[in-house]
């Protein structure tokens, strides 16, 4: 099994991809970089016409999964932008994690099938402070991890966040690094 880790910041030279760039050297992961695959996140007619069968229309969908089957470990280095994630790791989400993938239907309920993977972890950036993303912002990383990831059977769901992060001093990211890379390990 293996680690992955999935990113899709546009911006090669952000504090985010140094970031997932010590992940992958201390974790060995497989990274999927939804950018450079030019992942479209758009659900479009075709991609809708087979998601309540399970079919995929894009053939990056198709190379996800197999990634996905066997991955252990799921590591997501998101940004938060406009209080929510963006638009190609929800996209990420509506494509890959169709019925008979991640989950089938019982009665009515959704029962996940990701269950061999153990954990995942999700390390998000902002400009806004944790408190403020998990109080005032709607916490769009709670409705991931208790509805959305339990839903595709994802049960050990972690999270760190580093605010601030246009302002945040040299010395605060290297700490927020040394402790991703210590939650990752």
């Amino acid at each position: 099994m293996q680690t992955t880790i999935i990113t899709g910041h546009p911006y090669s030279k952000s504090f985010n991809h140094a970031l997932v760039k010590q992940i992958q050297e201390k974790t060995k992961g497989e990274i999927i970089n939804l950018i450079e695959d030019k992942f479209n996140p758009a659900m479009l007619s075709e991609d809708l016409a087979g998601f309540s069968k399970g079919l995929a229309h894009d053939p990056l969908v198709t190379k996800y999964q197999e990634i996905l089957q066997n991955t252990d470990k799921l590591i997501f280095v998101i940004p938060i932008w406009w209080y929510d994630l963006p638009a190609i790791y929800k996209g990420f989400l509506d494509k890959v994690m169709l019925k008979d993938f991640a989950y089938t239907e019982n009665k009515g309920r959704l029962v996940g099938k990701l269950t061999h993977i153990q954990e995942v972890i999700i390390i998000t950036t902002s400009e806004a402070p944790k408190w403020y993303i998990q109080y005032f912002a709607g916490n769009p990383i709670k409705a991931l991890k208790n509805r959305v990831f339990k839903d595709i059977g994802l049960k050990k769901v972690s999270w760190i966040h580093q605010g601030n992060i246009k302002t945040v001093s040299n010395e605060k990211r290297a700490a927020f690094v040394k402790k991703s890379i210590e939650v990752v390990s």
